[in-house]
């Protein structure tokens, strides 16, 4: 399996089917709760990410190719080491792309722009890739913590952080 179809299949398993929790702003074509139109979530693609898009009749094929352009290439996913690859692709998918690059930046020590550029790459090449997406993974759990959704929503974050974790040591 390439680490693509791995880093696929991690995220696709914690993001689901689909789901419309009036709750959560993802689902939210306005990405807030309450505005715009509740069309939810499918395979992790949100309707506050597409609000285009018909979410409730996206195909799981559809989702590979939306993540695959939107988020692996920008995050140059073939060039990073597995346990790298995998923390980035399923926190950009979770939190967003720009948030996963500052996480990796900032973990592997490098000015934090949210920009995936030559130099965060090389750093990351050069870092211990098992101790970079561990540090990733810390910085994506104290971002959780101080959100206003982590009463409703951080103990299904937190699971997802520590499954991937495990997932990254194997």
């Amino acid at each position: 399996m390439d680490n693509f179809a791995r880093c696929l299949a991690f995220t696709l398993g914690a993001e689901g089917g689909f789901t419309d929790n009036p709750a959560d702003p993802g689902n939210w074509t306005g990405g807030h709760a309450g505005v715009g139109a509740l069309r939810g979530t499918n395979f992790g693609i949100s309707a506050a990410a597409y609000p285009q898009l018909d979410i409730a009749n996206l195909t799981e094929a559809m989702a590979a190719e939306i993540y695959r352009r939107d988020y692996w290439a920008p995050l140059q996913g073939d060039a990073l080491p597995l346990p790298v690859a995998l923390v980035a692709f399923d926190a950009a998918v979770n939190a967003g792309l720009r948030r996963s690059v500052l996480w990796l930046q900032l973990a592997a020590g490098v000015p934090a722009d949210g920009v995936f550029g030559a130099g965060t790459l090389a750093a990351i090449k050069t870092g211990n890739a098992l101790a970079l997406a561990r540090e990733a993974l810390t910085r994506r759990i104290d971002f959780y913590a101080r959100l206003p959704g982590w009463t409703s929503f951080g103990l299904g974050w937190s699971r997802r952080v520590i499954a991937l974790a495990g997932e990254i040591s194997v």
